[in-house]
């Protein structure tokens, strides 16, 4: 069990090494990161979201597990946004501590593991992990950007001018590069069509392209990061995604009747570390970058145990 865990996380290790040492070394310039980062967001994520939900039936998917794994991660994610006060700052570490890498990791990981029938749980949860929590994440976080606008020009006590921030938030919520092409790519796929080819190999390209890069951007921006003073609340993030995670979505599972391999593979799911997505985002907003940062890499470090601790006992479900 545990060379399985750590064939899969070995790769993502050495990718934010990689990146890291690039920076140290002056193969790539800490100011390009952002140039880097903005690419990433506005082109390689787009065509990585809009392949994956083109074709995604939403009439063959096995819901009940599905409603199990969101309840527990955003109940999670409400709780820490109503807690720090729905800011910037609390949506962000509030993906940070509900999103998982579940394409870079917890593909190789459920698939050697599982085989299969484990591959057909994980993909379910794939196919909206995007599109309800990155459109969530846009959403709150355009809010909170207009909220914000609104109490520096408003002057105290007025609420009338609120309607039109709060309905251009929702719709930069919507129109952004995050929903915008999940919502488009889930419609294309609801019209039975094939993407051609000529289309289809750009967008895989650039898709694939996606983790790696976000990867060796995680890296380089732990280079000039100072971690040190983001120790804790790092280690505390990481802790929230890889344990505390897991043994909410098990509660919330049981509670719902599931047993046996499909609940296994939630759980197993919501132990992974921490997405790269996210550091995009932070990167994105120029919210908590540096928390991030040392979050993805304290999360991924923690993962060789975590993850291996979590399949144990989840085999006991």
């Amino acid at each position: 069990m545990q060379s399985i865990v750590l064939s899969s996380l070995l790769p993502v290790v050495l990718l934010i090494a990689i990146g890291f040492i690039a920076c140290r070394a002056d193969w790539m310039r800490a100011e390009a990161t952002k140039d880097l980062g903005r690419l990433v967001f506005m082109v390689l994520t787009p065509a990585l979201l809009f392949r994956t939900m083109s074709t995604v039936h939403v009439d063959r998917l096995d819901f009940k597990p599905v409603v199990a794994y969101f309840v527990a991660v955003i109940g999670l994610f409400l709780v820490m946004l109503v807690w720090r006060r729905a800011s910037q700052r609390a949506t962000v570490l509030a993906l940070a501590a509900t999103f998982s890498n579940t394409v870079a990791i917890g593909v190789p990981l459920i698939g050697l593991a599982y085989g299969e029938a484990g591959m057909v749980t994980l993909f379910t949860i794939i196919s909206l992990h995007a599109l309800i929590l990155l459109t969530l994440a846009t959403i709150a976080l355009e809010l909170a950007v207009a909220r914000q606008a609104a109490v520096n020009t408003l002057e105290p006590g007025t609420r009338a001018a609120w309607r039109k921030p709060v309905l251009d938030a929702l719709r930069n919520g919507i129109l952004h590069p995050v929903p915008l092409p999940i919502l488009v790519g889930l419609l294309f796929a609801q019209t039975g069509l094939v993407m051609p080819t000529v289309l289809d190999r750009p967008l895989q390209l650039l898709g694939n392209a996606m983790g790696p890069m976000s990867l060796l951007l995680v890296g380089a921006t732990l280079a000039s990061a100072r971690i040190g003073g983001h120790l804790r609340g790092a280690l505390g993030l990481a802790l929230l995604k890889n344990l505390a995670l897991p043994g909410l979505v098990a509660v919330v599972g049981l509670a719902m009747g599931l047993h046996g391999l499909p609940l296994t593979v939630l759980v197993v799911t919501a132990s992974l570390p921490i997405g790269a997505n996210v550091f995009m985002f932070s990167q994105r907003y120029q919210v908590a970058e540096e928390l991030v940062t040392a979050g993805v890499a304290v999360s991924t470090a923690l993962a060789m145990v975590t993850v291996s601790l979590v399949m144990a006992l989840a085999e006991r479900l």
